[in-house]
């Protein structure tokens, strides 16, 4: 792609005529036209289309518009940072990916201790699937991504896992949920296996790491749960926990938290079903300093 090409057709857009920009650009009409058909062949679309007596841009010229206005900006931000000497551009932000897959409350008590380090810049987390993450992670779109599964062999990207921390699984029980079955939280939790195997049971989305686990370990118990709903993102599931649908599994890192917010019972803490959380980043060796706290935090304060 010839980029002078594409200025051109950014200008055109920002003064909103060819005229126009043909007087910041000092360009003839004529010229200017040409390489921004130029552009248009080369892309394979029309990228401008009549609009009364102006232009306009085309579905396909949106999309360039909004990549040409962060190629451009970040030409304006090295500009200014060389002239400076200060990239305030990638210190303004620290851009965190977190996968979907990860639980809210620990994405927040992982992602916590960075805030001091980021001085007068600020904290940019963006949630997703973690193929997409990782993608924007290869590509230094994000500083750092939050997973719980390291990264995958499948996926070429380079980049390195760092183990923040793992943690045991509670199950969770709202006390009316309990009290309309006929059960006591003492009861539920001396007979665990029997209460799962009669309660409403809210599972995790099989997309998620701990569901396989969660599946082997009940049919190493002999437990066949009655599964009313399966939910991917965490809160959902702790929401519907509350109003007394189901049992109901977190953290165990978490399990006190879990109990005061949503006004539920810990039943029970089960070690063997794990859950591990990483931070993915471009680093073999970890130097970035909002890294380097959540790192650190994590394995010394909130895993330890």
């Amino acid at each position: 792609m010839n980029y002078k090409h594409l200025h051109y057709f950014w200008t055109v857009l920002r003064t909103g005529s060819i005229a126009r920009a043909s007087e910041q650009l000092h360009l003839t009409p004529q010229t200017l036209s040409s390489q921004i058909k130029q552009l248009e062949q080369r892309l394979g679309r029309p990228l401008l289309r009549k609009a009364g007596r102006g232009l306009e841009p085309t579905d396909a010229g949106r999309m360039v518009q909004r990549y040409a206005d962060e190629i451009f900006a970040a030409g304006a931000a090295l500009q200014d940072a060389l002239g400076s000497g200060r990239d305030e551009r990638w210190q303004a932000a620290f851009r965190v990916g977190v996968a979907d897959s990860v639980p809210k409350t620990v994405a927040t008590h992982v992602l916590e201790p960075c805030l001091p380090h980021l001085g007068s810049g600020k904290l940019m987390c963006h949630e997703g699937k973690l193929t997409t993450l990782l993608a924007s992670l290869a590509v230094h779109q994000l500083d750092m991504v939050v997973s719980d599964v390291p990264l995958p062999a499948s996926v070429s990207v380079k980049a390195y896992s760092h183990l923040l921390g793992r943690t045991g699984t509670s199950f969770f029980a709202a006390p009316g949920l309990l009290a309309r079955h006929g059960w006591t939280p003492r009861r539920a939790r001396t007979r665990l296996a029997q209460c799962l195997g009669e309660l409403p049971v809210l599972l995790p989305g099989g997309d998620t790491a701990l569901r396989p686990r969660l599946d082997g370990w009940f049919r190493a118990q002999g437990i066949t749960p009655r599964v009313v709903a399966e939910f991917d993102d965490g809160a959902l599931t702790k929401a519907f926990g509350r109003q007394g649908m189901g049992l109901f599994t977190g953290p165990a890192v978490l399990a006190g938290e879990i109990a005061g917010q949503y006004g539920v019972v810990c039943l029970a803490t089960v070690d063997e079903l794990a859950e591990e959380f990483y931070a993915l980043s471009a680093e073999r060796r970890i130097t970035h300093p909002a890294v380097a706290a959540i790192r650190n935090a994590a394995r010394h304060a909130l895993f330890a």
